[in-house]
């Protein structure tokens, strides 16, 4: 390419990163940053650990925008004046330098712009996710289980916190389901285009015979619930059983009643936790994960209630989005979006923003749509 095209395309990132700075409000996030830092610094904070660490982890994450915003501002400055000595030099290693710089930019900005499209109500929330086995057996146990791993090194990649409050074995393989909270700012708004049915095919390594098997497991991401939230739950509503906790294959690992089981009446949901030590912490993760489910079943409500169509709280993750195929060949399929990879290795080992991006955009053109 040319000098000019190079040129062309720098002015096009420059567009896009002034508009996206316009949107996400640079100077409103300085100013945030500094109130965050004002009250990281009273010498009382700590004496409310969950306000401590609601702060810490809101600062932590306007700190870390700003520092992307301003970073890339910086490069696609750079990039300017190494083209312009490159032109003036005539020199062709300055010239592919900026060639590969600009195709490292355009990556980052469209990147940074996925983060504008998050713009619905409770986007900005961490996120609770749910993960069920479904048809398919020991197999369907197996794949719920590598989705899990798969969401847990996703957020690892990114650093991201995440604390798992439920984990069901399944008796011979895999998991019967799992629930986890993602405790970083907007995981809600990026992981709810990941709700949806998954489906895997491969030769199952559960059959002696080495036949073909397809496995299907559910995957739920909701809002966690925050204090301006409107959940009230009558305890008559609510049944409360306990039990002990077990791991893989049904062994237990804990010699007290400490697993929690509650059951909303009025809905039927159950929601269940076992994994932390004591009966109190268990109702604790058991009741804000039940919140969470009661507060994504009101917000489709709402929301089919607005596009006036026929309510089905379960609906919106009963349909079959994404398809994992490692036999005959090795392909990940996104079926709303269209995107795929040959790589499905990676895709299980947390490799999975390219469908998260492709999912917040499908999501967006199809609002803009309706």
């Amino acid at each position: 390419m040319t000098a000019a095209d190079y040129a062309d395309q720098l002015k096009a990132l420059d567009s896009t990163l002034r508009t996206i700075e316009g949107v996400l409000d640079v100077d409103k996030l300085r100013r945030e940053k500094a109130e965050l830092e004002r009250t990281a610094s009273a010498p009382d904070l700590w004496d409310d650990q969950a306000r401590a660490q609601e702060v810490t982890s809101k600062l932590s994450y306007v700190g870390g925008e700003l520092t992307r915003i301003e970073r890339l501002r910086s490069r696609l400055d750079d990039a300017h004046v190494l083209l312009e000595l490159a032109e003036a030099e005539d020199d062709p290693g300055s010239l592919a330098e900026v060639g590969t710089e600009v195709g490292s930019l355009t990556k980052a900005v469209d990147e940074l712009e996925v983060r504008t499209l998050l713009s619905g109500e409770y986007d900005a929330r961490e996120a609770v996710v749910a993960i069920r086995a479904g048809a398919g057996g020991v197999d369907a146990a197996d794949f719920a289980e590598m989705l899990l791993r798969m969401y847990l090194r996703w957020a690892e990649r990114h650093g991201y916190p995440t604390e798992v409050y439920d984990t069901s074995y399944a008796e011979e393989a895999g998991l019967k389901s799992a629930t986890f909270v993602v405790k970083h700012p907007y995981a809600y708004g990026t992981l709810s285009v990941e709700s949806g049915t998954h489906r895997l095919v491969r030769i199952s390594p559960f059959d002696n015979q080495g036949r073909r098997q397809t496995s299907f497991a559910g995957v739920e991401v909701m809002p966690v619930v925050e204090q301006t939230d409107h959940i009230d739950i009558p305890e008559n509503e609510i049944r409360v059983d306990v039990y002990r906790s077990s791991g893989p294959g049904g062994q237990s690992v804990n010699t007290t009643d400490s697993a929690v089981r509650l059951t909303h009446v009025p809905t039927g949901i159950v929601v269940t936790c076992q994994n932390e030590k004591s009966q109190l912490q268990n109702k604790a993760s058991a009741m804000r994960v039940l919140q969470a489910r009661l507060l994504e079943r009101k917000r489709q409500e709402e929301q089919a209630k607005m596009e006036g169509l026929k309510t089905d709280a379960a609906g919106s993750w009963g349909d079959q989005m994404r398809s994992y195929v490692l036999h005959p060949y090795q392909m990940v399929k996104d079926l709303r979006t269209e995107y795929e990879t040959g790589n499905p290795n990676a895709i299980f080992d947390g490799e999975l923003d390219g469908f998260i991006e492709a999912g917040i955009r499908w999501r967006k053109r199809s609002q803009r749509e309706a």
